[in-house]
């Protein structure tokens, strides 16, 4: 299939989960013989933090701005078996015309962030959500399944829909030696946000104050200066996803925090939880509905909902962590990498297409 893809970002993983996840499904769906061209405005922001310049097998397009590219847009789209527009599009709104103007193309939008597309409608509808919903597509696919695939029906006018999960690239993600400057007895990797502060302060920052002899880090972009550093816990700034396997391999016990609308919602992994299982990493992580499809707690990673269980999980011994984080990357290997999620993907097209559930 020409798969046409009007995206967030691909060429950049500063400060935003979509990219990892993109690149993992695009490689996939391109070794699976498809053609993938993904169209992205070339922001500043991104342009100043790009660690990907090309699609390999694919064709990256990097645009000004939607008139500039609108008539390169609709001769792909022309072409095109599926097209999709997905959460945070800056050009969602053109992209979506453009796409429903398609004359033979299935027609999908990729929800990367449905609970806060949920929440917001409440308050101020995303501008990623025109005025008719996701009503105008084929099939809409969601990051997060549960009950948020009835809400996108109910609420939204989705006529189908089906989850489509975060993943992870095993050749990219993968155990590697370590790496001294990463050692750490807890370490944290995730962009700063104000809605997982909570939860990092229960199951990161009381710990580290709990044990001043211990070594805790994180990794990532966009902390204030306000937050509660101590001299126990050390700070990487942003790291490239080449990175990512040495800081996850480093440190005895890595902690994955889920954004709080992800996790009131429920059934929606992040895409970290899957690269550090990839990794060997023995995880942490916060509980949320639906954790127990994707990973057995106890065995493939550790639940924590005090700080009293995190710091037990700290006090584990080296044996047992390697155990778990073993468990975890043959869970993650036989059910969720991004080879994975692309057959998915074909599959939910594929049933679009036909008509069948």
């Amino acid at each position: 299939m020409k798969i046409v893809v009007f995206g967030l970002t691909v060429s950049s993983s500063w400060g935003n989960g979509h990219a990892t996840l993109w690149r993992g499904l695009l490689k996939a769906l391109i070794r699976r013989g498809h053609d993938v061209v993904f169209f992205e405005r070339d922001t500043d922001y991104y342009r100043h933090n790009r660690d990907l310049h090309a699609l390999e097998g694919g064709d990256l397009v990097l645009y000004p701005d939607w008139e500039g590219v609108a008539a390169r847009a609709r001769r792909d789209l022309a072409e095109a078996d599926v097209a999709l527009v997905t959460s945070y599009c800056p050009d969602a709104a053109a992209a979506e015309r453009a796409v429903l103007d398609a004359p033979r193309a299935t027609r999908v939008f990729y929800d990367l962030d449905t609970p806060v597309t949920l929440a917001a409608l409440d308050e101020k509808r995303p501008a990623y959500v025109g005025p008719d919903g996701f009503s105008g597509y084929d099939l809409v696919l969601s990051y997060t399944g549960g009950p948020a695939l009835d809400a996108l029906r109910a609420r939204l006018g989705a006529r189908r829909v089906a989850p489509l999960y975060g993943h992870v690239d095993p050749a990219v993600h993968r155990p590697v030696p370590r790496a001294a400057r990463f050692a750490a007895d807890l370490s944290y990797l995730g962009t700063y946000a104000a809605d997982r502060q909570a939860a990092l302060e229960t199951l990161f920052i009381a710990p580290a104050r709990a044990r001043p002899g211990s070594r805790f880090l994180i990794g990532g972009a966009q902390y204030p200066a306000d937050f509660p550093w101590m001299e126990n816990i050390f700070f990487v700034q942003h790291l490239p996803p080449p990175d990512h396997p040495a800081f996850f391999c480093s440190g005895r016990l890595t902690l994955n925090v889920t954004r709080r609308a992800m996790a009131a919602m429920g059934w929606c992994p992040s895409g970290r939880l899957f690269e550090a299982a990839a990794c060997g990493a023995a995880i942490l992580t916060d509980d949320w509905d639906g954790l127990a499809a994707f990973f057995e707690p106890g065995a493939e990673l550790i639940v924590a909902r005090t700080t009293a269980d995190a710091l037990a999980a700290v006090d584990l011994s080296d044996a047992e962590l390697g155990r778990i984080g073993e468990a975890a990357r043959a869970r993650v290997l036989a059910e969720h990498t991004s080879e994975h999620r692309a057959a998915e993907f074909e599959a939910a097209v594929a049933a679009a297409r036909g008509g069948g559930n």
